[in-house]
């Protein structure tokens, strides 16, 4: 629970801060500004499509896993809206930019501690997250760095995509940047620095580490 509106948190700070947002949030406002769907919706859409390639990845269908993945989601884009329109409210948006720079990368540091808390806990995550770990721990020998490489690569072409059809770019700044380079390396350190009694369960549904 923890994670999950830490989590949301952050994401919503980013996207009030205007300096840029995660790069699946910031894929999710440009397909927002391009067809009009709400940016909570569009992450639970992205959520499902990922609990989705998870099973994939695994190469088994764990229903378990699906369920309480799309519930994560569920919950969390209904925060991640909640948080957005507060900070709004609350005025984010009117701050000097300098301050809108570091509360972009707050939120940034905010959503990755919240990644290192539920992927060692592993007893529900966002399905992105999920996707991350299985790539981490099942195909990357542990590289958390190589794991956010290669699950940024689907959010980037849907915002060159966007950019195409509206020939603007919305959420991605320096945020963006900051986030796409230090995701995996704050996770990391996460995970050495914040509860570090809290090791990695990555087995606990049966998947072996390669």
């Amino acid at each position: 629970m923890v994670g999950l509106i830490l989590n949301a948190f952050g994401n919503g700070l980013c996207i009030t801060s205007n300096m840029g947002s995660g790069i699946w949030t910031a894929a999710a406002v440009n397909l927002n500004e391009w067809l009009g769907i709400n940016v909570g919706v569009m992450l639970f859409i992205f959520g499902v499509l990922n609990a989705t390639t998870n099973l994939i990845l695994i190469k088994r269908l764990d229903v378990k896993r699906f369920v309480a993945e799309v519930l994560y989601i569920t919950f969390f884009s209904y925060f991640v809206d909640v948080f957005t329109n507060l900070l709004t409210t609350l005025g984010v948006q009117q701050l000097p930019m300098l301050i809108r720079t570091i509360l972009s990368f707050t939120g940034v540091a905010c959503f990755c501690v919240a990644i290192s808390l539920y992927q060692r806990a592993n007893i529900v995550m966002h399905p992105n997250d999920d996707t991350t770990n299985i790539l981490r721990f099942m195909y990357l020998k542990g590289n958390s760095t190589a794991a956010q490489i290669i699950d940024f690569v689907p959010p980037i072409i849907i915002v060159l995509i966007a950019f195409i059809a509206t020939r603007s770019i919305y959420a991605v700044n320096v945020g963006t940047l900051f986030s796409i380079l230090l995701n995996g390396v704050i996770i990391a350190e996460a995970d050495k620095l914040i509860w570090p009694s809290l090791k990695h369960n990555f087995k606990a549904h049966g998947i072996e580490e390669q």
